[in-house]
């Protein structure tokens, strides 16, 4: 992949997403902006890389159909797509997501269906699917056109912030993390990237670090799920400058400063990357940086953790 694919991308997809706002935060640092992908269409920056990818297939690839697995976020972005082009589309989704992604998925119309209880089981449900159906199957990650898709958020971070220095980004299957490496390193190789997950989706961490730490339950669950055998992310991502973990109750904490500082609900995946700065895993510093908010679709069970959570903290204070 290089930078002209990206481009080619941001051609493809144009008129269809929207130019995310990028916001100063003070009360992080006097040089920290956050990338407001939650405000993108579907509330995702999935939507990106899902477009780049259908608007790509041929007659032939859209007269088949599609099948995706997705916790939710990519799969609103390929409902909303196949509904745009009339592409037929089968998603699976594990039983677990929040209902909201579910719901906001079933809207476009297309075949949603709910199989196992994790990702990796959604995603081994619909590669069946594509085996016995003939239906396309789209990667949320291991795709170079859902790469070049996500790498359109750079391409706006480098107009938006011509000075850029370091950009912090959630990192799943590493679609995201990836893109940004190609964008990024080939304008100004001295721009860091990080990537953020959760200590509790750890895949593409381990890739990174030679580590082997187990997938576990995490509010985050959008980064959720294993990193299949040779995808592309795994090279392209280690050309990130460093992965870096952050725990469940940080995640909740920047989730609940984010409401409070900038009136934004954000999911907890999306909120990862403001997680590493307020816990200090990684340090604000002054030099111009972007924080990747990448999503805000919350439901209201994990909305009443957060909010639990915080009043919990101001009881203890109290005391």
């Amino acid at each position: 992949m290089n930078l002209q694919d990206i481009y080619m991308a941001r051609a493809r997809i144009a008129g269809l997403v929207r130019h995310t706002p990028l916001e100063l935060s003070p009360a992080l640092g006097a040089n920290v902006h956050l990338k407001l992908e939650n405000l993108q269409q579907t509330g995702s920056f999935k939507l990106r890389g899902a477009l780049s990818r259908i608007l790509a297939m041929s007659d032939e690839e859209k007269a088949r159909g599609v099948v995706t697995a997705s916790a939710g976020n990519h799969a609103q972005g390929v409902a909303f797509g196949c509904a745009r082009v009339g592409v037929p589309a089968i998603v699976v989704m594990p039983e677990a997501p929040p209902r909201t992604k579910i719901e906001a998925t079933r809207r476009y119309g297309v075949d949603v269906r709910l199989v196992g209880q994790s990702y990796d089981e959604a995603e081994a449900a619909a590669r069946q699917i594509k085996r016995d159906s003939g239906y396309v199957f789209v990667s949320a990650y291991n795709d170079p056109f859902i790469v070049a898709g996500q790498g359109t958020i750079a391409l706006e971070l480098l107009e938006d912030l011509p000075n850029l220095s370091r950009v912090l980004v959630p990192v799943g299957g590493g679609g995201l993390v990836s893109s940004f490496v190609v964008a990024l390193k080939a304008v100004n190789p001295a721009i860091q990237v990080i990537g953020v997950t959760s200590r509790a989706t750890p895949a593409l961490y381990n890739h990174f670090k030679g580590t082997h730490l187990p997938q576990l339950p995490s509010i985050a669950e959008g980064l959720a799920g294993e990193v299949e055998s040779g995808a592309i992310t795994i090279d392209l991502a280690r050309r990130a400058d460093d992965i870096v973990l952050v725990e469940e109750s940080a995640i909740i904490h920047a989730m609940a400063w984010l409401m409070e500082m900038h009136h934004l609900i954000v999911e907890g995946s999306g909120a990862v990357g403001v997680a590493a700065l307020l816990s200090g895993i990684v340090a604000v510093g002054d030099s111009p940086t972007a924080v990747v908010i990448s999503g805000g679709n919350l439901d209201i069970d994990n909305l009443r953790r957060v909010l639990a959570s915080r009043q919990s903290s101001a009881s203890d204070i109290a005391d």
